[in-house]
């Protein structure tokens, strides 16, 4: 017979109190119901003033000791799925949390709205102390929208190569990105030495990064006096904010060389650019001889048929980073300490040189 929930709340009840802090999983597994089951029952607990509800657990009305309080020693990562650029910066943070003794959660957010808030409820019922963020925020206003419920939560949390607007509620929240104006000025810098005045760039427009490298691209070579000869269009038809619909921003890469007489490219992601370089040279467009070619991520970029120079953000150190971050405010909130400063910290890319830029034809 199935248990009625005045009763499975009196259990509840009665193991918060033995225990002083039951983590909602935990509670879940032990009366043979679901995760969602439990938080509701808790949630209607907290209401009527018979337990304290906490991200992922429910607390004793008693004081309780931080470290059982705290809810173990794990701290959790959300990233988007299907991100490899993501893979080296989740590899840092392991290992960074792992040298703090700590262990650190993978919880992956589906391409659906409301994905990271799920992912993050998993995250926290599950009993994490910390959280690692990097939403997919496709557009600024899906960016906007997850404000609200990311000023509220009650751990210590960081995002990692994102940073939220000025003018967001979370602008307080610690964040840590690779500096991708930084990164645009690498690879039009390398391009403009070797001769190169006309550029095209292949670009996302699905991300915060991919948004940054867009604007700086045309800030940029309109102040080095390029712009006319410079142009941007979508690295594929599915590289826009919706990607099952074909964004008409996007041309075949080998028409736009052709039409504007460009003689170098810069691609975001690498991924693309390999995709793109096999295209330009099918149509018979010699990388580097006729055009020179410019990944940017550096995952993948060195295995193409020609290995591709290539903007390298520095991945694994945001990992890295982004748990120096989280540590020092897991610190502070074990001591009862004020909260520190908020850090912004921004990490400079490298530019990686290999076979696919050469001198432009013109300046030979």
């Amino acid at each position: 017979m199935r248990e009625s929930a005045q009763k499975r709340q009196g259990r509840i009840a009665e193991v918060v109190r033995d225990r002083g802090v039951a983590r909602i999983t935990d509670l879940a597994d032990e009366l043979g119901v679901s995760v969602v089951t439990v938080r509701r029952d808790v949630e209607e607990m907290a209401r009527r003033g018979e337990v304290r509800r906490g991200h992922g657990v429910a607390r004793s009305l008693r004081p309780v000791p931080e470290e059982v309080a705290a809810g173990g020693d794990a701290v959790a990562m959300v990233v988007p799925e299907s991100n490899t650029y993501l893979t080296e910066a989740v590899q840092g943070a392991r290992e960074a949390a792992e040298k703090a003794g700590l262990r650190l959660a993978l919880h992956i957010a589906a391409g659906d709205m409301g994905a990271e808030r799920e992912a993050v409820h998993q995250a926290l019922d599950a009993g994490a102390r910390g959280l690692l963020l990097s939403p997919h925020w496709r557009t600024r206003a899906e960016a906007e929208a997850d404000h609200s419920w990311l000023a509220d939560l009650d751990v210590p949390t960081v995002l990692v190569e994102r940073r939220p607007a000025r003018t967001g509620g979370i602008y307080s929240l610690d964040s840590v990105r690779s500096d991708h104006a930084y990164g645009v000025h690498l690879a039009l810098g390398h391009l403009v030495r070797l001769g190169h005045r006309r550029i095209v760039l292949a670009a996302r427009d699905d991300s915060p990064t991919a948004r940054v490298i867009r604007a700086e691209f045309a800030e940029q070579t309109a102040a080095r006096g390029l712009a006319d000869g410079c142009r941007t269009i979508l690295s594929s038809r599915t590289a826009g904010p919706d990607p099952r619909v074909a964004d008409p921003r996007a041309v075949e890469l080998a028409e736009a060389v052709g039409e504007s007489g460009a003689t170098a490219v810069l691609i975001h992601s690498d991924m693309d650019a390999l995709v793109l370089v096999q295209r330009l040279q099918a149509a018979g467009v010699d990388v580097p001889g006729r055009c020179s070619v410019v990944a940017y991520n550096d995952v993948v970029a060195d295995m193409g048929p020609v290995p591709l120079t290539a903007v390298a953000p520095p991945k694994a150190e945001l990992g890295r980073v982004g748990v120096d971050l989280l540590l020092r405010r897991l610190d502070m909130a074990r001591g009862g300490v004020r909260p520190g400063a908020t850090r912004h910290i921004e990490l400079l890319p490298d530019l990686v040189i290999r076979e696919s830029t050469a001198t432009a034809p013109s300046a030979v």
